[in-house]
């Protein structure tokens, strides 16, 4: 659940202004609750993106982030600093300036989106610490396992287009996989950018790793996502996990006639 600055103790607030040379401006994300606090924030200084946390599972998820974005290489907002006080852990990372990625039918977006999937695919997930796709999303497999970094939520709000091309931004559910998973994630981006399914799949088809795995094994993941985000729809009136609950269960319903088929 977000916060506001004034949830933050007098000790976070006046180190950050020490860190961006003075008094600072505060812009917070309209996206994202893996962190109680996430804003942009500008001082003299310059502008820095800022998340804190004082619960004990957004602190850990915050933790996490910082440490699994260093093996991914250039997509991530580098991390400029981090410190705690008062019970709160705080990150500083580079501020990206751009508009998000635009996932509908014809975006010369998903371009950049390929060629980021296609180097992302084949970028190994050394070392510890990471989740598995059990913990991430609530259901396994043996064949989700794998040893490739999987961000697990390339929704547009977590695509930043910039000058230096996609970047990819709110690690913190980053997990160990098999390659397949992340594409299998996202296509419930693209059903909700306006692709219907076979659409979708087309477009993915262009990754060996998805070519490659077995239909039914796509079948299961589908039937089990659209069944966890239907269970959570019941329980929530956030639009965006109802949104999540429609995109999926179209998804699974095309798989489940798709596999009937002669």
């Amino acid at each position: 659940m977000r916060s506001d600055w004034t949830a933050s103790p007098k000790a976070v607030t006046t180190e950050i202004a020490e860190r961006l040379g003075g008094a600072f401006e505060v812009t917070p994300a309209v996206t994202g609750d893996h962190a109680e606090i996430a804003s942009a924030v500008t001082g003299p200084d310059g502008t820095v993106f800022i998340k804190a946390a004082s619960a004990e599972t957004n602190v850990l998820t915050l933790r996490y982030e910082p440490a699994v974005t260093k093996a991914v290489g250039r997509y991530p907002a580098a991390v400029l600093w981090d410190f705690q006080s008062d019970g709160w852990l705080v990150v500083g990372t580079e501020y990206l300036d751009g508009p998000h990625a635009d996932l509908s039918p014809g975006s010369p977006d998903l371009d950049l989106l390929a060629a980021t999937l296609n180097e992302l695919q084949e970028t190994p997930a050394p070392g510890q610490p990471w989740f598995s796709p059990e913990a991430r999303l609530g259901f396994g497999h043996p064949a989700m396992k794998g040893g490739t970094v999987i961000h697990s939520d390339l929704n547009p709000a977590n695509l930043i287009v910039t000058t230096d091309g996609l970047r990819l931004v709110d690690w913190a559910w980053a997990n160990k996989a098999a390659s397949w998973v992340e594409l299998a994630l996202v296509v419930q981006w693209l059903i909700g950018s306006g692709h219907d399914p076979e659409q979708a799949e087309d477009w993915l088809a262009r990754f060996p790793a998805w070519a490659a795995t077995d239909p039914q094994i796509l079948d299961e993941f589908a039937a089990r996502n659209a069944s966890k985000w239907s269970v959570k729809s019941r329980r929530s009136t956030h639009g965006w996990v109802h949104d999540l609950a429609a995109a999926t269960g179209t998804w699974a319903a095309y798989r489940r006639v798709r596999s009937l088929r002669p």
